[in-house]
């Protein structure tokens, strides 16, 4: 059991620092383009694109990351839950 919240946590943690460095990319002029940024354009533009339609733009701020970084330590936080639930269950 340990081992299955160490590797959640571990995955999150890598998810969160790809959503992090993709904002900080945000901030560069065309970093966007090269190739890590459209690598990390495909793995956390699907994630934060239903927060950006939620969440309305003050500006040239644009919160919905800090919602969806939020939202993805909620979101493993149930996950560990459910599952320490589910093997405390059997």
């Amino acid at each position: 059991m340990l081992y299955v919240d160490y590797y959640l946590d571990l995955l999150m943690e890598i998810y969160y620092f790809m959503i992090i460095g993709y904002i900080l990319l945000s901030w560069v002029p065309s970093a966007r383009e090269s190739f890590i940024g459209e690598l990390l354009g495909k793995a956390v533009e699907p994630y934060l694109s239903p927060f950006r339609k939620i969440i309305p733009t003050f500006g040239f701020i644009d919160l919905s990351p800090i919602v969806a970084l939020i939202a993805l330590r909620f979101v493993v936080g149930g996950l560990e839950a459910v599952i320490h639930f589910i093997v405390g269950v059997f």
